[in-house]
């Protein structure tokens, strides 16, 4: 982005293919609209401190629009050889007003320049992905409330094996905590971001007599930045975005991986929506979940995107160096592939079909209910070690003989531990059993109800 292939300092143009390899206009071109606003805002500021007449400010602010509807029309003239966006913007003003244009870059360099429009540009990423933070949390909370009457229990697993039975509410409001947190997460990376570089020129400031703090005000930043040096050369506000972007993939790709993994036939808890299924080329039965595949394999890309920045960004040397323009590319890539995302699970979620009695067969079968017993004798005052151990011997023997837990009668219990009494029975049906962990936080109905309640008011649903 500096300028650094242009200019009368230098006797030829550069080679044809250090020319390609310099230009960033291929992806900053993204930045055109944050470029414009704050071209209009410097160029106010400059009028206002006396370096623009008021006929050069009205003919300047008059061409920025003629380049903003070229721009919308699809025939503004790219050129590559110009290098990037602000070059680009520069030479049609010059071409459509003259010599007021040159002006423009009066106290400004492309360093504070391009570090100003990168953080006007994820400040309004930011806030499109905060509102589908907060739509996707929605639609959990509103599946939640969905699968709650009836009661929808499926199998919690603890290293991929059965563990004890949990309610697909819980299961959806796991998630909605995560993504409570994510939104959090990019909230306080906004909050740091917003400060205005404008005016720390190429790195040491300006000699002209500008007013930074209106120009951060009139671009809605909070302030601006209190050192030069730091303002030009400093990208950990992008490393800060592209780390929240990385923890909001990879929670999108676990839910991705359960429920591809609860849409096979061994586990045939969910269907797919068939719109966001493929089938196979030969084979017929075929259909596969490959849009959560992507979800989940895209964490890949995004976790690239960060290791790139971070690999750019260490050891680099104060203050601006062309390695900086390294820093879009996977900026905008990770940013489109999280949003994506996030889109395509707002869509696809309400469409899943959970098939209640397969998901509520799996929590019965096997020894899922194992713990209920356990605790059950540790309430009756044997040691929990003790009672683990008894209730392990117990799941051993059914296991031998191929007997499930619903399957034991009060002799059976007692045979086992003379505390085992009528009262026990119950938490060998799955119907009793879920309501025993209503402990804050827990599965029970109850206390899943009470944060339901609590969610949907957080999410604007109450």
């Amino acid at each position: 982005m500096a300028h650094r292939t242009w200019g009368g300092r230098f006797a030829e143009g550069p080679d044809a293919l250090a020319a390609r390899f310099n230009a960033s206009l291929p992806f900053d071109r993204a930045l055109w609209r944050e470029d414009l606003w704050q071209n209009r805002v410097h160029a106010r500021m400059l009028k206002e401190v006396g370096l623009l007449t008021e006929e050069e400010l009205e003919a300047i602010l008059k061409g920025l629009d003629q380049i903003e509807r070229e721009i919308e029309a699809g025939t503004f003239p790219w050129r590559e050889e110009l290098e990037d966006v602000h070059m680009n913007l520069e030479a049609r003003l010059i071409e459509l007003i003259g010599p007021p244009g040159g002006k423009l870059h009066t106290a400004r360099s492309r360093n504070d320049q391009v570090a100003t429009d990168l953080r006007l540009f994820l400040r309004a990423a930011l806030d499109e992905l905060l509102a589908l933070l907060l739509e996707l949390r929605r639609v959990l909370v509103k599946e939640a409330e969905r699968h709650l009457e009836p009661l929808y229990v499926l199998p919690g697993y603890t290293h991929l094996r059965r563990a004890q039975p949990v309610l697909l509410a819980h299961w959806f409001l796991a998630y909605y905590e995560m993504l409570k947190r994510d939104a959090g997460r990019l909230e306080d990376a906004r909050e740091r971001l917003n400060e205005s570089p404008l005016g720390a020129a190429a790195l040491a400031g300006t000699g002209f007599p500008i007013d930074r703090h209106l120009t951060a005000r009139e671009l809605g930043f909070r302030a601006p930045m209190r050192n030069s040096l730091d303002a030009v050369a400093s990208r950990d506000f992008a490393l800060e975005v592209l780390s929240a972007f990385n923890i909001g993939q990879l929670h999108l790709s676990r839910l991705a991986e359960e429920l591809i993994l609860y849409g096979t036939e061994e586990f045939g808890f969910v269907e797919i929506p068939d719109a966001f299924a493929t089938g196979s080329s030969i084979m017929p039965q075929k259909k596969n979940p490959d849009i959560l595949e992507l979800v989940r394999a895209k964490s890949g890309r995004v976790l690239g995107a960060l290791v790139a920045l971070s690999t750019v960004l260490k050891g680099l040397p104060l203050a601006y160096n062309k390695d900086l323009q390294e820093d879009k590319e996977p900026l905008l890539d990770a940013l489109a592939t999280y949003r994506d995302s996030l889109r395509l699970l707002i869509a696809m979620l309400p469409g899943l079909k959970w098939n209640r009695e397969r998901m509520w067969q799996a929590a019965e079968e096997g020894f899922a209910l194992a713990t209920e017993l356990a605790d059950y004798l540790a309430q009756k005052g044997l040691p929990f070690r003790e009672a683990h151990h008894v209730v392990g011997r117990l799941v051993r023997k059914l296991s031998e003989e191929g007997r499930a837990l619903k399957d034991l009668t009060l002799q059976d219990l007692k045979a086992h531990h003379p505390l085992f009494a009528e009262d026990a029975l119950p938490l060998l049906r799955l119907e009793s059993a879920i309501h025993q962990r209503r402990s804050y936080g827990g599965t029970a109905p109850e206390a899943v109800r009470e944060r339901l309640l609590e969610a949907k008011k957080e999410v604007g649903l109450a």
